[in-house]
C-alpha cells in the first residue's frame, strides 16, 4: 500500500492566506520601493569607464539578483493562484500589479545591459579575468552585453517596456480571462448533463470510450469557436506588438528572439527539424496501426492520444506517485528522495474539479527554494508521466539552488529535456514492470503518443506559427485564415494521416498566448530529443552516469545548448547524426509496438 500523498498543493508556506495574504501584500510594496530605487540608481550613475570604477560597480549586479529573484517569487506565487482557481478576481489583480513592476524591471536590466555594453573592452576582459565573483557568471554577463548591442538605445527599450504593460501582456491576459469565463456543457454519455472547466473537458479528449470522445472533441471544437473572436483579437495583437518590436530594433527574422532566448542557432533548429520529417514515415506505421486496432480507417484529431485498453484500471494518485519516486531512485537515489520530499510536503496540485485552468506546469520559487507543480489527476498512464515531467522540472531547478542566480537562468529547450528525461525513466520502467500483455502495450502506447506529441503536434504549432508570423506582417489575421493556416499545418506535421483535424487549435493552445517567451513550441522536441540522447548515455553508464546528469543540468544556464552537447555529450548538434540516432531509439519502440501488434 503506497503512502497517502495529498492531492493538493501547500501555497501557505510560501505566503499565507492566498490572494488576501497581508505578507504578499508587504511583500509587493517593498519589491515596487526597492525597484523604483534600483532604477533611480541606474539612471543616476555614469557606466563604469576604468578597472577601478568597474570593480566599484559591481555592487550593482547584487541588487539586480536580489531584485530578480523576488520578483521571480512574486510572478510564480501569482501563477499558482490564478491556475488553481480561474475565478480568484483578486489574483488577476495581483498578477497586473506585478506585471507592471516587471515592467519597471526590465527598465532596469535594459539599463544595466547599456552600463555593461559602455565599459571599455579592455576593462572589461580586466574585470572578467581577475574578479572570482565575475569570473563565475561571465556567459550572462557576455550575454547581457552582446544583447545590448543588438537592442534600441536604452531609454528606447525602456518605452516598450512600459508600453507592454497594456498592450503586449494586456492582450495576453485578456485571453486569460476569455478561458477563465469559460464553463462548458457537455451531456455525458453515461453520467449526464454537466457543467465542466476546460481542464475537465480536456481530460474528456483521451477518454478510453470513443463515443465520449467524439461528443468532447464536438463540444472542444464548439466551445473555442465561441471564444475565437477574443482569441483572434489576442492573438493578432500579440503578434502585431512584438512584429512591431522587431521591427525598430531592426531585426528581420521573426525567429532570433526565440533563438536567441534558448541559446541555440538556426542551423541546429533547421538540422533537428530536418531530420524529423524524414523519420515520420517511419512514426506513421504506428498511426495506421493505431488506426486498424481502433476499427477506423484513419485516426481522427481525438484519437491520436485516447488509450486503446478500454477497461484499464485507473492508477490511483498515491500509487503514481510512489511508483515514479521508485523509479526515480533506481536511477539516482537523490532524484528519488527529491521526489519524496516534493510529494510529501505537497508541492503538487493535482486534484480533479472544476475551477482549475487546463494544462500542467512547473515553477520555481527562489527565496522559498522550493518548486510547486500544477496538473489535474484523473488516474490515467499520461498523468503519471505528466506528474513524473513536471517533477523532472523540480529537480532541474533543485540542483541549480546553490549557484549564482544569473546562471540559473537556464532556457525552455533545455529545461524540458530535464522534464522529458524524467518521463523517460518513468515510462521505460512501466513498460517493463508491466504484468500482462495488454499493459506492456498500454505503457508503450503511452510512450509513442509522446513521440507523436514532439514529432507531429509541436511541428504543426510550429509551422503554423512561423506562417502566420508572415501573414501577420501584412495585417490582421481573420479567424477563418487562421484556422486554414492550422489546418495545412496539422496535415502536414501528420502527413496528412488524419481523417480530421483541429482547425481552433490556435485558440485552445495557451502556448501561443504567452508573452514571456515566444514560439513556445520547438523547444519542447529539442528537449525531447536530447533526453534521449542523455537517456541513452545513462543506460550506456548505468548508476555513475547519475552524478554526471546533474552536473549537465548546473551547466545549463551557463552556455549554449551546442556547447552543452559538445561538453557532456561529445555531439555536434548543427550536424544530423545526433538527431538520426536519437530518432532511430525513437522508431525502435515504433517498430517493437507493431511487432507487438501483428
Amino acid at each position: 500500500m503506497a503512502d497517502t500523498f495529498n492531492p493538493t498543493w501547500n501555497l501557505d508556506r510560501i505566503f499565507s492566506g492566498g490572494s488576501e495574504s497581508a505578507s504578499f501584500q508587504t511583500f509587493l510594496s517593498d519589491l515596487h520601493t526597492d525597484i523604483e530605487n534600483f532604477y533611480a540608481e541606474l539612471t543616476q550613475t555614469e557606466a563604469p569607464e576604468e578597472d577601478e570604477q568597474a570593480r566599484g560597480w559591481l555592487g550593482v549586479l547584487d541588487r539586480y539578483e536580489d531584485l530578480a529573484k523576488r520578483l521571480r517569487e512574486a510572478f510564480a506565487f501569482i501563477e499558482c493562484l490564478r491556475a488553481q482557481n480561474m475565478h480568484d478576481h483578486k489574483a488577476d489583480e495581483l498578477g497586473n500589479r506585478v506585471q507592471a513592476y516587471d515592467a519597471r524591471f526590465q527598465s532596469c536590466l535594459t539599463l544595466l545591459k547599456a552600463h555593461i555594453s559602455a565599459i571599455p573592452d579592455l576593462a572589461w576582459e580586466k574585470l572578467l579575468t581577475d574578479n572570482e565573483k565575475v569570473k563565475n557568471i561571465r556567459f550572462p554577463l557576455e550575454e547581457m552585453r552582446r544583447h545590448a548591442k543588438e537592442q534600441l538605445p536604452a531609454d528606447q527599450e525602456r518605452i516598450i517596456n512600459e508600453l507592454s504593460v497594456d498592450g503586449y501582456h494586456g492582450w495576453s491576459a485578456l485571453y486569460d480571462t476569455a478561458v477563465g469565463q469559460m464553463t462548458i456543457d457537455f451531456n455525458h454519455p453515461t453520467k449526464g448533463q454537466q457543467t465542466l472547466s476546460v481542464g475537465q473537458l480536456a481530460n474528456l479528449l483521451t477518454d478510453s470510450d470513443r463515443n465520449v470522445r467524439v461528443k468532447a472533441f464536438a463540444a472542444w471544437e464548439s466551445a473555442w469557436e465561441k471564444q475565437s473572436a477574443y482569441c483572434a483579437a489576442a492573438l493578432n495583437h500579440l503578434a502585431g506588438f512584438r512584429l512591431s518590436v522587431y521591427k525598430q530594433r531592426q531585426w528581420e527574422d521573426v525567429l532570433k528572439e526565440p533563438l536567441d532566448i534558448n541559446r541555440m542557432s538556426r542551423k541546429t533548429l533547421e538540422t533537428m527539424w530536418e531530420t524529423i520529417t524524414t523519420y515520420k514515415p517511419r512514426l506513421v506505421k504506428y498511426l495506421q496501426r493505431k488506426a486498424e486496432r481502433l476499427g477506423v480507417e484513419k485516426l481522427a484529431w481525438h484519437d491520436v492520444e485516447a488509450p486503446l485498453v478500454t477497461n484499464a484500471e485507473k492508477v490511483s494518485y498515491e500509487d503514481g506517485a510512489a511508483f515514479i519516486i521508485e523509479q526515480f531512485s533506481t536511477f539516482h537515489p537523490k532524484m528519488g528522495q527529491f521526489a519524496e520530499q516534493a510529494l510529501k510536503n505537497r508541492w503538487v496540485e493535482a486534484e480533479d474539479r472544476s475551477g482549475k485552468r487546463p494544462g500542467g506546469f512547473c515553477t520555481s520559487f527562489p527565496l522559498t527554494k522550493e518548486s510547486r507543480i500544477f496538473m489535474t489527476y484523473s488516474g490515467t498512464p499520461d498523468n503519471v508521466s505528466t506528474l513524473a515531467h513536471e517533477l523532472g522540472h523540480a529537480y532541474h531547478q533543485s540542483v541549480m539552488n546553490d549557484i549564482p542566480y544569473l546562471n540559473q537562468d537556464y532556457a525552455m529547450n533545455v529545461a524540458e529535456t530535464a522534464s522529458t528525461f524524467a518521463e523517460l525513466v518513468v515510462s521505460d520502467a512501466a513498460i517493463k514492470a508491466a504484468k500482462t500483455e495488454e499493459e506492456r502495450l498500454s505503457h508503450l502506447e503511452d510512450k509513442l503518443q509522446r513521440a507523436v506529441a514532439f514529432f507531429m503536434n509541436i511541428h504543426a504549432r510550429f509551422l503554423f506559427e512561423t506562417r502566420f508570423y508572415e501573414a501577420r506582417k501584412k495585417g490582421l489575421v481573420s479567424i477563418d485564415r487562421l484556422n486554414t493556416l492550422m489546418l495545412e499545418a496539422q496535415k502536414e506535421a501528420y502527413c496528412d494521416a488524419l481523417d480530421s483535424y483541429h482547425p481552433t487549435f490556435w485558440a485552445s493552445k495557451l502556448h501561443f498566448y504567452i508573452t514571456d517567451v515566444p514560439f513556445y513550441n520547438f523547444p519542447y522536441t529539442f528537449g525531447y530529443l536530447f533526453s534521449m540522447g542523455i537517456y541513452a548515455k545513462a543506460l550506456e553508464e548505468g548508476p555513475a552516469f547519475a552524478q554526471k546528469y546533474d552536473a549537465l543540468l548546473r551547466d545549463t544556464g551557463s552556455m549554449r545548448v551546442e556547447d552543452l552537447a559538445k561538453k557532456h555529450l561529445g555531439v555536434d548538434l548543427e550536424q544530423p547524426k545526433f538527431w538520426q540516432s536519437a530518432c532511430e531509439t525513437v522508431c525502435q519502440d515504433v517498430d517493437r509496438y507493431l511487432q507487438l501488434t501483428s
